[in-house]
């Protein structure tokens, strides 16, 4: 009998966005543009009598998640999950759409739910959507590439091109995702900001991102700061939304990023989430 099950869900990098408020979680969400990225969370789930959540960083662990707790129990399912990440947690990176992508993958094989990659998604999207952790990112994690959702959900109609040339991105610290999710005025000023188009490529993308962040008035001071030094090098960038973070691409991009942290070099992932392996 199978006892554990390990899945993988890619990240996703956000850079403009617009809140969508439907009549449920399921048409509830955003429009907007970002980057399904190569790095994200390996989830290990094993049958357990009661649920807990271990979150793995570089050897440090915390304990608990209360949209993969909230996920499980909507299942009827009790587990032991462990979620393991190499990028920083609640800096922009989209990695708790991608636990519960992640998550949510390896509980359907490793309990025989039968559920559809529609199913799982919509779980995920929904777990998101009520705890205020996400909008947009199960939507774009789905599958890969440069993603532009003109819709609200897991069912809206989304773009996506696949670019070959990597994106680079340095974290300054966490930005609580709820706490702009939750401010009516952010709400419009972000709305008041959104771009009227899709991009074409990388660059397009880290322009039309700029814009949206300079409008919205959401840069902190410390990504300005990085922002700054990538304008003197002519260096395509923007903030990561929603992150004190800074993503930037083309020649001279890691060479500044460097100046302020440890960058993280991304691929622009072909995937969404799958299953690795399961184990007796």
């Amino acid at each position: 009998m199978v006892r554990t099950a390990v899945a993988f869900s890619p990240g996703h990098i956000s850079g403009y966005f617009r809140r969508v408020e439907g009549i449920g979680p399921e048409d509830t969400g955003s429009v907007g543009a970002g980057v399904v990225i190569s790095e994200g969370v390996r989830s290990t789930v094993e049958k357990a009598p009661e649920t807990s959540v271990r979150v793995v960083r570089q050897g440090h662990a915390s304990a608990g998640s209360p949209p993969i707790e909230y996920a499980l129990e909507r299942l009827g399912v009790t587990a032991r999950v462990t979620t393991e990440c190499r990028l920083p947690i609640g800096a922009g990176f989209g990695l708790s759409a991608a636990a519960l992508l992640a998550t949510l993958t390896a509980v359907n094989h490793l309990f025989d739910l039968d559920l559809s990659a529609d199913d799982v998604s919509a779980r995920a999207h929904e777990a998101e959507v009520l705890h205020r952790t996400g909008l947009g990112d199960v939507a774009a994690s789905i599958s890969g590439g440069v993603v532009c959702r003109k819709g609200a959900g897991i069912h809206a109609d989304i773009t996506r091109i696949y670019p070959e040339e990597p994106l680079y991105a340095v974290s300054l610290g966490a930005l609580p995702t709820a706490s702009v999710l939750s401010s009516a005025e952010a709400m419009a000023r972000i709305a008041d900001a959104f771009p009227d188009r899709c991009p074409r490529d990388l660059p397009d993308f880290c322009l039309l991102s700029r814009g949206f962040a300079e409008k919205s008035g959401l840069i902190a001071p410390e990504v300005r700061q990085v922002l700054v030094a990538c304008d003197a090098e002519r260096v395509p960038a923007s903030m990561t939304m929603l992150g004190n973070g800074v993503f930037a691409a083309g020649d001279g991009a890691e060479q500044v990023l460097s100046l302020f942290g440890e960058v993280y070099r991304l691929r622009v992932a072909r995937r969404g989430a799958y299953l690795i392996e399961v184990k007796p």
